[in-house]
């Protein structure tokens, strides 16, 4: 490869979004282009798709988690590497002996890169957290603190305090990182966090989410020219376009309806009993995957799906082969939200019978993708929210108006439909002599 490449992904920038409150598709000389995103249209998915150049049925990775049905339990944001199967657009690169590099993307740790920059926070056992970053070389991260000037907050990257200071540090350390020819690897990929929480607290069509869109137009120019200063050739691609949302939707509570879901009532909280369960939907935005233990209730729990209103599609089976998410990993039956809609995760009626964690910043352990957890909640004092009714946007869906904006400082082989065709292209480019 003649030059070094960076690779910059930017969290729910749309194309017709970009355009439609922007009013120009080019921040001086990144030039946007639509493209389709995978399915789902959610961040592992995506990236993994961006490693692999392959769709969810190839690599796995079909929501922003992953379900064990030996333990029957669902977690969000594992950050093992072996979620993602498949072989990496980067492996010839290395076998010729360059270098790769990672910056806050997700399922990094374990990944065969030189370079690799991770949140990973230490909980301690009475409580309370060590907010630390997982480096490779051990030492980046403390190196980088000090050239930037102030540590990664992880408060920043998500919560009610999630802010575009996630993606400013983050931006800053890429372009340190530019500067230290000792460490820079031949092709990095780096994240840029905080439009997202725009456009999920306040929705696409919101002021606020423009003057996101406008923050990040200064990050991204800023880190570009930097980037080209330096002798690299940038790619930057949206991984999701959000749309707006007015409709929440509670899978769980209508599979509990049905006796498809049982729960356990612990001192009037009620918990998923999932070893009980004939069904339960791990929901992730738009789309929701329906894991069902007893082949029995498939037929029953896909015909009340199918009867709900706000629900866009139902599949299962074979019809999963088209959406590219046929795989083991994904539930019997997948949801997909009709526009305007997207789904929540609480199984419960009232707030007395909600499980302790409804209220806290909890991202690995609910048992489904909670956004509000980007607000405060009250009472108690710095509770999250559990009021779903604040989330004005969502992603998940793909279709019409949901195409991606990528752009590149450099000449593409051609232009991409798709993400998983621009995968296949930055392995091109890296590739070539």
């Amino acid at each position: 490869m003649a030059r070094r490449l960076l690779v910059v992904q930017v969290a729910g920038l749309g194309h017709d979004f970009l355009v439609a409150s922007h009013g120009s598709d080019a921040w001086g000389g990144l030039k946007f282009r639509p493209a389709a995103s995978v399915f789902p249209a959610l961040t592992c998915p995506v990236q993994a798709s961006v490693r692999t150049a392959a769709p969810a049925s190839s690599h796995g990775m079909v929501f922003n988690g992953h379900y064990s049905r030996p333990l029957r339990r669902p977690s969000f944001w594992e950050q093992s590497s072996a979620l993602v199967a498949g072989p990496r657009v980067w492996d010839e690169l290395r076998a010729a002996g360059k270098r790769v590099g990672m910056l806050f993307w997700q399922q990094s740790l374990g990944e065969q890169v030189d370079v690799l920059l991770s949140p990973a926070p230490i909980h301690k056992h009475h409580g309370g957290m060590i907010d630390a970053v997982y480096s490779r070389p051990a030492g980046l991260y403390d190196e980088l603190v000090r050239r930037v000037g102030r540590r990664f907050k992880l408060m920043s990257y998500w919560g009610p305090l999630a802010s575009a200071k996630s993606s400013q540090w983050i931006a800053d350390a890429t372009a340190e990182l530019l500067t230290m020819p000792e460490v820079m690897p031949d092709l990095l990929f780096t994240y840029l966090p905080h439009l997202d929480y725009a456009l999920l607290r306040h929705g696409p069509s919101s002021p606020k989410a423009a003057q996101a869109l406008a923050d990040t137009e200064t990050i991204v120019r800023s880190l570009a020219e930097k980037a080209v200063g330096t002798g690299c050739h940038v790619v930057v691609f949206g991984d999701y376009a959000f749309g707006d949302v007015r409709r929440v939707l509670y899978p769980n509570r209508l599979l509990r309806e049905r006796k498809l879901l049982a729960v356990r009532d612990v001192r009037g909280r009620l918990y998923p009993d999932l070893h009980a369960s004939g069904a339960f939907a791990v929901v992730d935005h738009e789309v929701a995957h329906v894991y069902v233990q007893d082949p029995k209730a498939i037929a029953p729990a896909t015909e009340a799906l199918r009867l709900t209103e706000g629900i866009a599609g139902v599949f299962e089976g074979r019809e999963l082969e088209p959406l590219g998410i046929a795989h083991a990993n994904a539930g019997e039956i997948v949801l997909v939200a009709d526009k305007g809609t997207w789904f929540a995760y609480p199984w419960w009626d009232g707030k007395a019978q909600q499980p302790d964690y409804a209220t806290h910043v909890d991202i690995h352990n609910k048992p489904g993708f909670d956004p509000c957890e980007l607000f405060f909640g009250w009472p108690p004092p710095f509770a999250t929210s559990t009021d779903a009714s604040r989330i004005k946007g969502s992603h998940g869906r793909v279709g019409k108006g949901r195409d991606v904006a990528v752009a590149a400082t450099c000449d593409l082989p051609n232009q991409p439909k798709n993400l998983v065709e621009l995968a296949a292209m930055i392995r091109t480019l890296i590739t070539q002599s």
